[in-house]
């Protein structure tokens, strides 16, 4: 009997005994190998809270695919630019914590592959996904947010751009939505 719980302290039992034997065999310490456990969790909560942002951003976008074609109602751009000067302006220093997220998001998953702990493709293909999804975020989404929060621009260049950051939500919401399946997968 006493010797059952030594041999499941020693990595024989469950996927978690086996990562820390895994860990074990490759030099970590108990104290080294500790965040090994975390990065999967930190990349899963960071993907967990861009979902939920995304969500957020997503109530608002839905309302120019209700129009098609041609500009949207006043009273949908006002509503969506409204919304996006909130956040991308107004809401500072919090519309920070997105962008800290997204970086957090993005070390841990570097950590899950520099330590080569899980299948090395959950890692490149998590990162991937949410390297892509920063470029975009940073490079287009955002400045195109801004620049409709602002309301200066046509009403056919606002239309244009409310549809726009409703793709480019779209997409992130799919892409943020498969790096959360990785990160839970790689638990």
């Amino acid at each position: 009997m006493a010797s059952t719980p030594a041999r499941c302290r020693a990595g024989c039992s469950g996927r978690r005994g086996g990562a820390e034997a895994r860990a074990r065999r490759k030099g970590f310490t108990e104290e080294s190998s500790i965040g090994i456990f975390h990065m999967p969790t930190i990349a899963a909560a960071g993907s967990a809270f861009l979902l939920a942002v995304l969500w957020f951003d997503l109530m608002f976008d839905v309302q120019s695919r209700r129009h098609s074609g041609g500009p949207l109602p006043t009273d949908v751009l006002a509503s969506i630019s409204a919304y996006y000067r909130r956040v991308t302006t107004e809401a500072y220093p919090m519309n920070r914590l997105v962008a800290l997220v997204m970086l957090i998001t993005v070390g841990a998953i570097v950590g899950e592959i520099v330590q080569r702990v899980h299948p090395w493709w959950i890692g490149w293909v998590s990162l991937a996904l949410v390297g892509s999804g920063v470029v975009s975020t940073l490079g287009r989404t955002v400045p195109n947010a801004r620049r409709l929060g602002a309301a200066k621009d046509t009403l056919e260049t606002q239309s244009t751009l409310a549809r726009s950051i409703c793709r480019d939500h779209l997409v992130s919401f799919a892409r943020t939505s498969l790096v959360l399946g990785l990160q839970l997968i790689a638990r």
